[in-house]
């Protein structure tokens, strides 16, 4: 009895002990529904700073754990779980999608993030599983068509830049590009000559989430930079935990989608034999030559990244990620080629009170490029009754149109194959960027942090154009002082370097109070940005000229605060403050004042709500705010300037040359332009948040418009410039939907889909003569000289096109020449041009389809636009008989809508390029993408996971525009280089 009596006293002294043993946990996290693994699933011990991540195959490992140690289970997008550890020393944890992604995602907001539920402005965030499937060679194209509001619309030359506008924009001639803010670093929209653009630069692969923030009360806080709307960026960072790998690759083959549609070689025989001359019809050539087929091909791309995270030493999440994406174009001699690193170190210091965020990356770029409209204006023109060579031409080896003395026939179209292969223009880049942040908790004050970023941006460029000694191009004589003619070529070099310095510090306060929660910031935002650049003339020519560009700099200094004041999640209020000062302007008008406001009603977390089986969310949100734009090409205009004339400008006296000096004109009274908005809206979940969105509408409007306009006779040094004149209106609806419709173990099918309406109209335009109608814009079209199709009017969209009304006879074909008399006085003039549709679209829609059934997947992507018009400008260029017959000396082919229109010579020089019967609706729908995949898990393959995939980007467009595209940001189709159709195979392998 003693014994045992003591083997029970040793058993109760050995119970605390037990208690606090210390042991090691292992686990795999999964999918509720599919069961896969969850990669970067973060696990840590509540109460504590030990945690870890899961790796790729959702597996994870934690040592020192006690029995009485709670776990905290967490992932974006998935619902967070926590389970006491007890006995158990192997776990498998199910975590349930968080569908309405209201709950869980964190908003950047600028110098700081919220909850997504705790948002007041007009805020989307766009996660890895949201974006677009397929080869998006830039990064923009991840979220094409995927925003309510936002349109993103591409080129098709490789790495090309996409016009980015968030709710339509705001300006007449400043900048209406968003602001785009990279890890906390906000990037220039300029970039240097021989690149795309400012996000070609960045591997689609590191991007983490987008972060849009469309209305002035969620944006108000970056102020000046923020009157179009801002996309916060956020990259991939190192985790904690053992090694993880990732390796992506896509190799696509890319062809032309659809050409432009001309006569055939016999069409144009027939064309011409029926209406030529004598000297005309013996012009023709025996050959049939379909010139676009010539500059076309189809090629293959590829894109490849490779990833590594996880923590060295244990203790410093990494991630180091390098890529190469390389995207021949479908026009001959045309590619873009990247090649990306980028290094995060995310280490933590002080028991979780200093937070470091390291992000280093370098981008190397190749670009060829070829004079695209010229190259694809020929082919669209050249008579294809010629062969591509010409024995014995001594300009190549090409066929060219010549005078009859042999020499070139300066107003011909010149061969485009030729044009391709003898003209070469290429150019490098090197661009490196980083931010370092430091966020510091402060040990006497753990609600108080400091915050500082530091940021640089350098992008260099270097370039050539060079033009062969054997083409047409290059043999432009050239003149020496024996008299010689002879043919040199032409050589161009140029470097161009931007720089972007940046600089953030602020505080931030979070404290609860009761049922109170208060979030406070302020602080300081500082950045310069600085351009030099060189280029030469034609330095085969004697004594070329040189150009030594020093942009002045441009510099911004800001100070910021914002509040956020919530009460039990209930009611929700955020203000905020942004003093912006600019380089750009004048002492006087130097500063600007910008700031907004929000209030959301979270109604679902009232109490005769809180339990409803149906709606699972509801969120009422109304917002106003202030923003500024001051991004204009002219640096300091408000300045009297003087500028020195180059070497082919200088005053020769005698056998002196002088440099001429040139007073400019200026504009002493420049200032900000402002735009205010006010927006109103709800989000809401239904059955679980398994359906959810938001509606919102807005009204925005933009006044002192910074426009380039054209000054009086006399009442300036120059012809025109920038001034603040009037004011545009812009209000909309955003309606966006996502439904789980079937949520099964092993089958899932999810659809989202938005729709946009949006409407400008110009209110004011300054003072005016009686008359005026407004100031003409955009590009000049081809056809006539110096036309321009668009005008900005009182009253009408920006860019309206600005046409004569057509005529027709009884069988609807326009008349030759015959316009409306739209002000009766029995003349045809300028006076008698309306205002004809425009090119931006009254509503644009988007839809997206995901559907999973065990390991494969199934994915497409739809976009849609309506109320779209398109000026065919290659029909007003090419569609009439003159344009085919001008010459006797050479002939050029047209457009198969000469036959609808019976259109034969040009009608005395311009208007019949300006006729209404050119405007045409340009609505579509597009299969953007569509994808099928498969999954080999590590069930299969023990070491990795692998996914496979075959897709088709650009598949389908329906329209009645009969054109190439019909979608066109400038609104005018013209020798644009088209988008091409890719197909797509595709490895994901996770180690």
């Amino acid at each position: 009895m003693k014994t045992i009596y003591r083997k029970l006293l040793f058993l109760v002294l050995l119970l605390p002990f037990c208690a606090f043993a210390q042991n090691k946990i292992e686990g795999t996290v999964v999918d509720n529904v599919s069961g896969q693994p969850i990669p970067g699933v973060n696990i840590k011990i509540e109460g504590g700073s030990a945690g870890t991540s899961t790796g790729f195959d959702g597996k994870f490992q934690l040592t020192n754990v006690k029995p009485t140690d709670v776990l905290n289970i967490s992932y974006l997008g998935y619902k967070t779980k926590t389970i006491t550890v007890g006995s158990q020393n192997s776990l498998t944890i199910k975590l349930e999608e968080e569908s309405s992604q209201l709950k869980e995602v964190v908003v950047q907001v600028g110098y700081g993030t919220v909850k997504k539920k705790d948002a007041t402005g007009a805020v989307t965030v766009l996660a890895n599983k949201d974006f677009n499937k397929g080869q998006n060679v830039t990064a923009e194209n991840l979220i094409t068509g995927r925003v309510a509001g936002v349109s993103v619309t591409g080129g098709g030359a490789p790495g090309a830049k996409s016009d980015i506008r968030i709710r339509g924009g705001s300006s007449l001639n400043a900048s209406n590009e968003p602001l785009i803010v990279v890890d906390g670093l906000p990037l220039s929209n300029a970039v240097p000559d021989g690149t795309t653009s400012i996000l070609s630069t960045i591997d689609p692969n590191d991007i983490e989430t987008f972060t849009i923030l469309k209305d002035a009360s969620a944006s108000a806080i970056y102020g000046s930079r923020a009157a179009n709307g801002v996309i916060v960026i956020t990259t991939k960072k190192g985790a904690k935990g053992g090694v993880k790998v990732a390796f992506n690759t896509k190799t696509g083959i890319s062809t032309v989608a659809k050409k432009i549609d001309v006569l055939s070689a016999d069409e144009f025989r027939a064309l011409v034999n029926a209406n030529g001359t004598a000297a005309q019809k013996a012009k023709l050539g025996t050959a049939n030559t379909d010139w676009q087929s010539e500059i076309f091909n189809d090629v293959i791309t590829t894109d490849n990244n490779i990833s590594v995270s996880g923590s060295l030493f244990d203790k410093l999440p990494t991630r180091l990620s390098v890529g190469n994406t390389n995207t021949p174009g479908i026009l001959k001699n045309t590619g873009f080629e990247r090649t990306t690193t980028s290094l995060s170190l995310n280490p933590v210091f002080f028991d979780n009170h200093l937070k470091v965020d390291l992000n280093g990356n370098l981008s190397f770029g190749k670009n060829q490029f070829q004079d695209e409209s010229n190259v694809i204006g020929s082919a669209i023109g050249f008579d294809p009754t010629q062969s591509v060579y010409q024995e014995g031409s001594r300009y190549g080896g090409y066929f060219e149109w010549l005078e009859a003395n042999g020499d070139v026939n300066l107003l011909a179209a010149k061969n485009p194959v030729a044009r391709i292969n003898q003209n070469n223009r290429r150019a490098t880049s090197t661009r490196k960027w980083g931010n370092a942040r430091i966020d510091y908790k402060m040990h006497f004050l753990e609600d108080l942090r400091a915050v500082v970023e530091l940021g640089i941006d350098k992008f260099d460029s270097n370039g050539y154009e060079e033009t062969s000694v054997n083409s047409v191009s290059g043999y432009q004589p050239k003149t020496f002082s024996s008299g010689a003619w002879v043919n040199l070529g032409n050589y161009r070099h140029y470097t161009d370097s931007r720089q972007n310095k940046n600089l953030n510090a602020y505080l931030n306060y979070v404290k609860e109070f009761g049922k109170f929660k208060v979030d406070l910031t302020g602080g300081y935002n500082y950045q310069l940005f600085q351009r030099e650049a060189y280029s030469t003339g034609e330095t085969r020519q004697p004594n070329p000229a040189e150009d030594v560009t020093t942009d002045p700099d441009i510099n911004l200094q800001s100070y910021f605060a914002r509040a956020n004041i919530g009460y039990d999640s209930r009611y929700l209020l955020t203000i905020n403050y942004r003093r912006d000062g600019t380089s750009r302007f004048s002492e006087a008008n130097r500063w600007g004042n910008f700031g907004g406001g929000a209030f959301a009603w979270n109604i679902a977390e009232e109490s005769f709500l809180k339990d409803n089986k149906t709606i699972s969310a509801l969120k009422l949100r109304v917002g106003y705010g202030t923003t500024g734009q001051q991004d204009i090409s002219a640096s300091y205009d408000y300045l009297r300037r003087v500028t020195l004339g180059t070497v082919s400008s200088n005053y020769v006296f005698g056998s002196t040359a002088y440099q001429v000096a040139r007073t400019e004109g200026y504009n002493p009274d420049i200032k900000w332009e402002t735009a205010t908005e006010f927006n109103v809206g709800a989000d809401f979940g239904f059955l679980d948040n398994r359906i959810n969105g938001s509606i919102n509408y807005f009204n925005k409007v933009a006044s002192d418009l910074l426009a380039d306009i054209a000054y009086p006779d006399g009442a300036n040094l120059r012809n025109s410039g920038f001034s603040n004149i009037g004011s545009v209106r812009t209000d909309g609806i955003e309606f966006n939907v996502n439904a789980d419709i079937l949520k099964k173990d092993d089958l899932n099918w999810n659809v989202g889909f938005n729709v946009a309406y949006l409407n400008q109209e110009i209110t004011d335009l300054g003072e005016t003569v009686p008359g005026f109608q407004g100031y003409m814009t955009g590009d000049n079209i081809a056809g006539g000289s110096n036309n321009k199709i668009k005008i900005n009017s009182v009253g009408y969209n920006p860019s309206s096109f600005f046409v004569f009304e057509q005529l027709y006879d009884a069988n609807k074909k326009p008349i030759q020449g015959a316009y409306v008399d739209r002000n009766g006085d029995g003349k045809r003039d300028i006076n008698d041009m309306y205002r004809f549709h425009k090119p931006n679209p009254d509503y644009t829609f988007g839809l997206f389809s995901t559907f999973n059934y065990k390991k494969f997947d199934f994915a497409m992507s739809w976009r849609a636009s309506l109320g779209n018009y398109i000026f065919d400008n290659i029909s007003s260029d090419k569609g009439y008989l003159q344009a085919a017959l001008r010459r006797d000396t050479d002939l050029a082919n047209i457009t198969p809508d000469y036959y609808n229109t019976g259109f034969t010579y040009e009608d005395n020089g311009t208007q019949r390029y300006l006729s209404d019967y050119f405007v045409k609706d340009a609505s579509f729908i597009k299969l953007d993408n569509i994808s099928v995949g498969y999954t080999m898990d590590k069930s299969l393959l023990k070491v990795m996971s692998l996914h496979f995939s075959l897709g088709v980007q650009n598949a389908l467009v329906f329209s009645k525009y009969d054109g190439i595209d019909p979608e066109s940001f400038s609104g005018v189709d013209g020798s644009v280089y088209p988008r091409a159709r890719t197909y797509m195979f595709g490895v994901n392998a996770n180690f």
